[in-house]
């Protein structure tokens, strides 16, 4: 979509200059206009181009979880202020740093002008917005609650990309010491034992079986090190071709549940995803056979999804929501008893609600305890790599000492 340079004055009689996406130059008018500018001057900006330009359009910016919940609650703030969506979209959209998000709004307000649904044209742009997104900003234009729902939007967000960032730094020291652990693995066999190896041939004495298993490894990555590469580099393509069809997908994400150490981990994590996005939809009002059909989408596990696709086709055969779950024999007591209490009382949302918080906790408590259970393993596995080398390389020393004395 083109792009604008604009000169105009604000409400106060400040002076505002910026860049906006219009098709036309009227369409920028009328758009600062509706966010409430006058506009003084605008004219094309004209694009250069260069190797810059090239590579961003080959490599743009991925809108990440930080741009969705900005904007999220942006448009939850204008939509409460009173705000129009035509003119809070264009605001966003001229001054959001990621390219690839102002595109995306971009393309969203062109569908808004033609007389598409907000949802809809959301819809348009899976990779920015997901089906879960997309759902519960429908939910919130048919209910009249689209500022609510953003909100609720923007909290679920925060509360992932917290829940992601965890993870990750409940595993970056044992990443860190596994990298390492290779990389002495490779630095002594290329250098180090062939050197050794080269000193023993010379005296001939006998060598204990773990010298000569140093050393045949050490020939054998020497040697064969590119047919190495090519196996590593076949065996990850065929798992990452096997793990993106069904099958391979839903088998992997199984897996993923029964991993030591971290399985149960992302087990609990699944739970409180579960419980806090059906909780979201049932505050929504989303009926609860759509809400499992959205929830289990968004769960990213097709293994989870399949056992909430599940509990819809029971709901829809008339069973009740707790009989449905107990079914499918993926969630804990302590689940079943709040939505059957849930059931009873009315109050799933709030009982799955305060499941989730409970699940978050012990999430962020497993977490902790994930490096101190990580650490024993890779003590033994430091601990097996100097044994091997003591007893592979410094024994024979002694025995070359006595041949030399001899």
């Amino acid at each position: 979509m083109p792009a604008f340079q604009y000169k105009a004055r604000g409400q106060r009689g400040d002076a505002i200059e910026g860049v906006i996406d219009a098709a036309s130059t009227d369409l920028a008018a009328s758009r600062l206009i509706e966010g409430g500018l006058t506009p003084i001057d605008i004219q094309p900006v004209r694009e250069k181009v260069g190797m810059s330009t090239e590579l961003a359009d080959l490599f743009p910016p991925k809108v990440d979880a930080v741009d969705l919940i900005q904007f999220s609650r942006q448009m939850h703030s204008l939509l409460r202020a009173g705000v129009p969506i035509l003119s809070a979209l264009s605001g966003l959209a001229s001054n959001t740093r990621n390219r690839t998000l102002a595109n995306t709004l971009a393309g969203v307000i062109e569908n808004l002008e033609a007389g598409w649904e907000l949802s809809a044209s959301l819809a348009q742009y899976p990779k920015v917005f997901s089906v879960f997104y997309v759902s519960l900003v429908r939910v919130g234009e048919t209910s009249g609650r689209l500022e609510e729902v953003f909100r609720q939007l923007a909290g679920y967000l925060e509360r992932e990309q917290k829940t992601r960032k965890q993870i990750k730094k409940a595993m970056r020291y044992p990443i860190f010491v596994l990298t390492a652990i290779l990389a002495a693995v490779i630095v002594i066999n290329v250098l180090v034992v062939p050197a050794f190896a080269s000193i023993f041939e010379q005296f001939g004495a006998e060598l204990p079986l773990p010298t000569r298993i140093l050393i045949a490894t050490s020939d054998a990555m020497i040697g064969y090190w590119h047919f190495m590469v090519v196996g590593v580099v076949l065996i990850v393509s065929g798992l990452g071709l096997y793990i993106r069809n069904d099958t391979g997908r839903y088998k992997w994400h199984k897996a993923q549940l029964r991993l030591p150490l971290v399985g149960k981990v992302l087990y609990q994590a699944t739970l409180a995803r579960f419980s806090r996005l059906f909780a979201l939809v049932q505050r929504s009002g989303i009926p609860i056979v759509t809400g499992l059909s959205v929830v289990g989408r968004a769960l990213d596990n097709d293994f989870i999804e399949e056992r909430v696709l599940t509990m819809r086709d029971g709901i829809e055969r008339g069973e009740s929501l707790s009989n449905t779950a107990a079914s499918t024999g993926i969630f804990d007591h302590l689940v079943l008893q709040m939505l059957q209490v849930g059931e009873e009382s009315g109050a799933t949302d709030q009982l799955l609600q305060d499941v989730a918080e409970y699940y978050d906790d012990e999430v962020e408590y497993s977490l902790d305890k994930l490096s101190a259970s990580i650490e024993p393993t890779l003590t033994i596995a430091l601990a097996g790599l100097v044994f091997l080398l003591a007893t592979g390389i410094f024994l024979p020393m002694w025995d070359l000492a006595k041949v030399a004395l001899h």
